[in-house]
């Protein structure tokens, strides 16, 4: 029995051995998931490509050309840079990138001063920490047309709340957005109250990713807090930083709806950002050509402005990696 059950037992073994099963080739498994991945993009990558990548090709090919309105629609009738040349001479398209340009680093510093010291205050919470994230995202989730009329409502100057405060200081009764310099402080006031709390997010998201053998360090060093924040927080914050100010840049330079609500580019074309005189000019005045261009001189200065952007946010990167 012991001789019989040995041989089974061996011959078991030995059929087992020989049954090796296939093993998969990793080359090939992965071109078949990125045919796979490929193949579920596809839908949405023409979606994209539709609504998306076609306009803005066309809109660059329209700024590139005399575009003829006619009763059928419009037509393309040859190559110039004459849109871009009535750009450079054309006081409305410079004082529109001003207005743009300072409007942004305005409202960007300010948000990113005001959000870096809202994020260090909520770092330091232990309790209620959520509520009070909560109650921040509030402005921000508001659509900014909600948030537009709501503030036009208060610099309204009959029954709105900040006239009401200014006369009781005795600052008179200014028709704030009927006066250039008031609506322009109005509209960054009502941007800044909106978008600052984004930043605070973001920057609280870097705070929560320090390491804290570092603070441990320099509390037995007896750095005091002043110092701690300048040379320890802020400098492992910068990539963090980097990253908010990119993607408020992105949001800041392309102002559209904020003034279009509240104030429509005015009084006069004070507060007339780039996206506002391209609309202005594509469906106002019908003129396509130069609508184009403002629409694709504003979209490549957002680009070299995010690449500048990326390039200090890389270089920063790459100094605390090393």
């Amino acid at each position: 029995m012991t001789a019989i059950s040995s041989a089974s037992g061996a011959s078991a073994t030995g059929n087992l051995s020989t049954v090796v099963p296939p093993v998969p080739r990793p080359d090939i498994n992965r071109k078949r998931l990125a045919r796979m991945g490929w193949s579920f993009s596809a839908p949405a990558l023409v979606v994209i490509a539709a609504v998306t990548i076609f306009p803005i090709v066309y809109s660059v090919i329209m700024s590139l050309n005399n575009v003829n309105v006619t009763g059928n629609g419009f037509s393309l009738d040859g190559f110039t840079f004459s849109n871009y040349n009535l750009l450079i001479h054309s006081s409305l398209w410079r004082d529109a990138l001003f207005f743009t340009v300072y409007y942004t680093l305005v409202t960007v510093v300010v948000e990113l001063v005001i959000g870096t010291c809202i994020a260090l205050v909520l770092e330091r919470l232990v309790k209620g920490r959520g509520y009070m994230m909560a109650l921040m995202l509030i402005p921000w989730s508001m659509i900014t047309v909600i948030n537009a009329e709501l503030w036009a409502y208060i610099y309204n100057g009959t029954y709105g709340v900040a006239d009401y405060i200014l006369g009781g200081l005795g600052l008179g009764h200014p028709v704030i957005l009927g006066t250039p310099t008031p609506a322009i402080i109005g509209l960054m006031i009502a941007d800044i109250w909106k978008t600052t709390p984004f930043v605070a997010i973001i920057v609280l998201a870097g705070l929560v990713m320090l390491p804290g053998d570092v603070y441990e360090a320099a509390e037995m060093d007896g750095a005091s807090s002043w110092y701690t924040f300048w040379h320890i927080t802020l400098p492992l914050l910068r990539p963090t930083i980097a990253l908010a100010v990119m993607f408020r840049v992105l949001q800041a330079f392309g102002l559209f709806d904020l003034p279009y609500v509240m104030t429509g580019g005015g009084p006069g074309t004070a507060t007339q950002s780039l996206s506002i005189l391209a609309f202005n000019a594509l469906f106002k005045n019908l003129s396509f050509g130069p609508g184009a261009a403002v629409a694709t001189s504003t979209a490549l200065l957002v680009l070299l402005g995010c690449l500048a952007t990326l390039r200090v946010f890389r270089a920063q990167v790459g100094q605390e990696g090393n």
